[in-house]
């Protein structure tokens, strides 16, 4: 019996690399990797030996004959897309992992290399080197706890996901990592000091900012952003327990939640609401919010989106996972827009996903109907958001058949007057992220993001690269790509850094690694190293045994502080 990739997948292609015969694709050279919502292994080819379950890092894959429930349609998400997308499984020219040419010499030691960030992004990068060169390595992160995306962005009932942090194990025991956490560049330490220590500095500082939605009444108190949202129930140490109020509404709108987005992070805070507590209770999801959700009155979540279903931001296995949630009703908008698109959709599709829901006519301005519920509310855009002292209802205005953007809702002033009413209590707006500036590096404003090539950062004045200075992750691709797209961004950085190493591009530090490591203890006497971040991940470890959980995580910066140092 064949195997089959699940809703797990986190696309970084280990499993890729150990298939005896190649049935496992998109590939990373092939044009549709980091592409697909997910791998896909071809039952015709598969030969049943189990290596890439073996290999994935989180227990993403399984024998078709054991994929029951909900898991059941992977078989088939499998099977069809081979039908659309004929597979060559035979092997190109293999590759090798990069490596030093002996006797380098670089000046000043072996190879340094700095990275801003300790999330997934940068462990990819710190593995490659550690793997493939002697380089030292040195991780810096703003938080007095390492992990990024995945131990503050990842959802609390998505553990599988998280367990790819096992993967990074080896990087973390590396004796030639060094790591300092609680000390933020460009405040505590600036780039120039960076550079004046190591040969390279690698920024894998992700999107950190959320876009803005530009219309009145967007700061209203129970108006957020969704990073602060995701961040609230991950324990994020610089999100206060009281970022969310759940239960502060009143009215009509007091049991409704609108998040304004319709990507895999907008499914994320609609399944998050609406999951049974008890449920969540056996996850690492934060305490403070645990005890919210329990509170919480919101029994229905409206998920608005500008475009069409045949748009819809998500990814299957993300979208799968919502409409199998116990106890909980998915049910579409019926506009007649929605309808023809419905109609016309292709096998595959994102629109193709929602066949066999309910559409039902949803009344905004009425308390939700008994029950837990999800409604896709398509072709809507937020005109305005309406209370007074905090958020009560969301005006909408119809997109009709566009694309969403400002610009068509010009000459709509009677629609944005009379348009549908969402009567709520809380709006979380999910429509993406953009950079931030970094100091000392150039920034481009416009796009949100640090102009680069292939990883190098560029000097915008003469469009050269900035001598080694690199980016990977969401810094240097944007916010798009899940956890397992960072393993393939990374090696491009990691190659690019290592030609510029071969070419001799690369400056040579005036300062030694002890030398950087008495500058970090100057300016930050309360900076944490390895060792303390073991004993963070004792103490939470320890919390959650008592409970029966995968770890109690310390919400705040003391609480940290306090446990490294035990």
């Amino acid at each position: 019996m064949a195997y089959a990739i699940t809703r797990t997948c986190c696309n970084d292609a280990s499993c890729v690399s150990v298939c005896p015969v190649n049935c496992i694709h998109p590939t990373p050279d092939e044009p549709d990797f980091g592409r697909t919502d997910m791998l896909y292994i071809d039952p015709a080819a598969c030969i049943d030996c189990g290596a890439c379950a073996d290999a994935c890092p989180v227990d993403a894959v399984f024998p078709v004959d054991r994929l029951t429930g909900p898991d059941a349609v992977y078989g088939e998400l499998n099977r069809d897309w081979f039908r659309d997308h004929p597979a060559d499984h035979a092997w190109g020219a293999p590759v090798f992992p990069r490596s030093l040419p002996a006797g380098l010499d670089l000046g000043a030691g072996p190879l340094r290399v700095a990275l801003v960030g300790t999330g997934p992004s940068a462990s990819y990068t710190a593995q490659a080197l550690l793997r493939s060169t002697g380089a030292e390595v040195t991780m810096i992160d703003r938080l007095p706890v390492a992990g990024g995306l995945l131990r503050h962005g990842v959802a609390p009932d998505h553990q599988s996901t998280k367990r790819i942090a096992e993967s990074f194990a080896s990087v973390f025991h590396d004796p030639r990592l060094r790591v300092h956490l609680n000390v933020e560049v460009g405040t505590d330490l600036g780039h120039a000091e960076l550079a004046a220590h190591h040969h390279a500095v690698v920024y894998a500082v992700g999107a950190a900012a959320d876009r803005r939605l530009g219309v009145p009444g967007e700061d209203l108190p129970g108006s957020l952003p969704a990073l602060t949202f995701v961040r609230w129930y991950n324990a994020e140490p610089t999100v206060p327990a009281d970022a969310v109020a759940l239960d502060a509404g009143t009215g009509p709108g007091a049991e409704r939640a609108v998040v304004i987005g319709n990507g895999n992070v907008a499914v994320d805070i609609a399944r998050i609401l609406l999951t049974d507590p008890d449920r969540l209770a056996a996850t690492d999801i934060a305490d403070h919010a645990l005890a919210a959700l329990r509170r919480s009155p919101v029994r229905e979540v409206v998920l608005v989106a500008r475009r069409g279903p045949e748009d819809a931001a998500w990814t299957a296995p993300e979208f799968l996972a919502l409409t199998q949630l116990p106890g909980v009703d998915v049910v579409v908008d019926d506009r007649p827009e929605v309808r023809a698109a419905l109609a016309a959709a292709p096998a595959g599709s994102s629109a193709a996903l929602l066949a066999g829901l309910p559409l039902e006519r949803v009344d905004g301005t009425a308390p939700p109907r008994p029950g837990r519920r999800i409604v896709l509310r398509f072709h809507a855009a937020p005109a305005e958001l309406l209370g007074d002292g905090r958020v009560e209802a969301v005006r909408l205005a119809g997109t009709g058949t566009g694309t969403g953007n400002r610009a068509d809702l010009a000459g709509t002033g009677d629609l944005l007057r009379t348009g549908d009413l969402l009567r709520t209590a809380l709006v979380v707006r999910s429509i993406g992220h953009r950079g931030v500036p970094v100091p000392g590096l150039p920034f481009d404003d416009t796009a949100g993001t640090v102009p680069h090539a292939g990883g190098r950062v560029l000097d915008p004045a003469t469009g050269r690269p900035l001598p080694g200075t690199y980016l990977v992750g969401w810094a240097k691709r944007g916010p798009s790509g899940g956890i397992g797209a960072n393993r393939a961004c990374a090696e491009e950085t990691v190659h690019a850094l290592l030609d510029d190493a071969v070419a001799g591009a690369l400056p040579i530090p005036s300062g030694d690694r002890r030398s950087f490591d008495r500058l970090v203890r100057t300016r930050r006497p309360d900076a944490l190293g390895l060792r303390q971040l073991r004993a963070i991940d004792r103490a939470e470890r320890a919390r959650g045994e008592a409970t029966g959980r995968p770890r109690v995580k310390l919400p705040t910066v003391p609480a940290l502080l306090a446990a490294a140092r035990r």
